[in-house]
C-alpha cells in the first residue's frame, strides 16, 4: 500500500512539473535573426530587422530612436538648438513566430541644416518593447 501511494505521489508531482513547464515552451525565445541593418539616405535613417522565436504573439511593438545633430563646416556642433531627438514607433504583425520590419526617422531642423552644415545621427537604438530586445548602433551616421 505504501509503495502504490508513493508511486501515485511521484506520478502526480511529475505531471504537475510537466504542466508548469509547458507554457514557457510555448512562449518562444525572441531574438534578432542576424544583425539589424542600418542605412542612411539624405537626412533619413532607416533600420531593417527580422525577429524570430516570437511564439504565439499576434504582434510586437518596436521603436527606432536617434539623436540628430547639425554639424557646421568645421566639424563642430555649434548650438544646443541644432539637436533633435527622433523616434519612430510601429506595431508589427507576427506570422509563424517571425516578424520582418523597417523603420525610419528623418531629421528636420528649423532653421534648416543646409550646406556647408550636415546632419549627423548618434545614439541610434532599435527596441522591441514587447520582448525587451534592444540593439544599439555605436558611432555616428
Amino acid at each position: 500500500m505504501i509503495r502504490s501511494s508513493r508511486f501515485a505521489m511521484v506520478a502526480v508531482t511529475t505531471a504537475a512539473m510537466i504542466a508548469l513547464a509547458a507554457p514557457s515552451a510555448w512562449a518562444g525565445s525572441p531574438h534578432f535573426v542576424g544583425a539589424p541593418t542600418l542605412s542612411r539616405s539624405g537626412d533619413t535613417l532607416t533600420v531593417s530587422a527580422k525577429e524570430a522565436g516570437l511564439g504565439d504573439e499576434a504582434q510586437i511593438n518596436v521603436t527606432l530612436s536617434a539623436t540628430a545633430l547639425c554639424i557646421n563646416g568645421g566639424g563642430k556642433h555649434p548650438s544646443a538648438t541644432n539637436k533633435e531627438s527622433l523616434a519612430s514607433n510601429a506595431v508589427v504583425p507576427v506570422q509563424n513566430g517571425k516578424a520582418d520590419y523597417t523603420l525610419s526617422v528623418t531629421a528636420s531642423f528649423s532653421p534648416p541644416c543646409s550646406p556647408p552644415m550636415t546632419v549627423e545621427f548618434t545614439d541610434v537604438k532599435l527596441a522591441d518593447t514587447t520582448n525587451n530586445l534592444t540593439v544599439s548602433f555605436p558611432g555616428t551616421f
